[in-house]
């Protein structure tokens, strides 16, 4: 009994003592230690499912491509009537506002009159819709829409300038003409038909609007003030294959095996960048 008291009363005074500065800037240092080890792969988790967010969003657009290819025989046009800005009698509509209803969204389709410009009065509610499939979540723009209408974060690609101009257009998603499955010689599996367009303010990073095209001139991610194949996923960026595939193309992969991905007819004799 002695020896219990002992130890009770020693407890309570240890208790009434709490702890010395020593101690708790000990336990302060082993907190801060385990918080830095922990923090980089809270975010590297929290980018792994932005990133797989992106890849489904991708392969729910590939989806849909496909089911306008089996409803038309083609795959849809690029842009139809480009414009280079607002305003106008040039209808500027992306092949973005071709699919909605292979996206679940006929509700949106029926309100689009694509009879009219993209920022036509008639089109603003609809044109004004945000829809998460064509958003990335690791994308620098910032909320659902990017200046009165609904955001779009991905881009058709009409080409490359890598090698050579782009004139005539060399892509798979040019303006004013569609594609059927047989002009794309190169291969399905082997062309790129949409990427992320994702880092940058640009004010065409809206799924209505028919500038979300671009032509590829660089390496991936590489900064320049034009519509790219770049994304702020670390060291690359998602683009979607013409069978319906999604790829992460690396940084590093080389210009030359980047430009024949993005050429529907080329007869390029190299390996995809993936």
């Amino acid at each position: 009994m002695f020896a219990v008291r002992l130890g009770m009363d020693l407890a309570s005074r240890f208790r009434r003592r709490g702890m010395t500065l020593v101690e708790l800037l000990v336990v302060v240092a082993i907190v801060g230690a385990i918080v830095a080890l922990l923090l980089p792969a809270a975010q590297a988790a929290r980018e792994s499912a932005r990133r797989t967010t992106c890849i489904n969003n991708l392969r729910t657009v590939g989806c849909a491509l496909h089911g306008y290819l089996i409803a038309r025989r083609t795959f849809p046009i690029g842009c139809v009537e480009w414009k280079p800005g607002m305003g106008g009698a040039e209808r500027c509509l992306a092949w973005s506002a071709y699919i909605l209803p292979w996206l679940e969204q006929q509700a949106v389709a029926d309100r689009l009159n694509l009879g009219k410009p993209y920022d036509d009065p008639a089109n603003a509610v609809p044109a004004a819709t945000a829809m998460p499939v064509f958003i990335c979540p690791t994308a620098d723009r910032v909320g659902p829409m990017v200046a009165g209408f609904g955001r779009g974060d991905y881009g058709g690609i009409t080409g490359e300038r890598i090698r050579s101009p782009n004139n005539p257009e060399k892509g798979a998603m040019v303006h004013d003409r569609c594609f059927a499955e047989r002009d794309v010689t190169d291969g399905l599996s082997k062309t790129l038909f949409i990427g992320e367009c994702a880092s940058g303010p640009w004010d065409d990073g809206q799924w209505i609007n028919g500038r979300n095209l671009f032509d590829q001139a660089y390496a991936i991610n590489w900064p320049t003030g034009e519509d790219e194949l770049r994304s702020r996923h670390p060291q690359g960026a998602q683009g979607l294959a013409g069978d319906g595939s999604v790829h992460f193309i690396v940084e590093t992969v080389s210009t030359r095996i980047l430009a024949s991905a993005c050429t529907r007819a080329k007869a390029e004799m190299v390996e995809t960048p993936w």
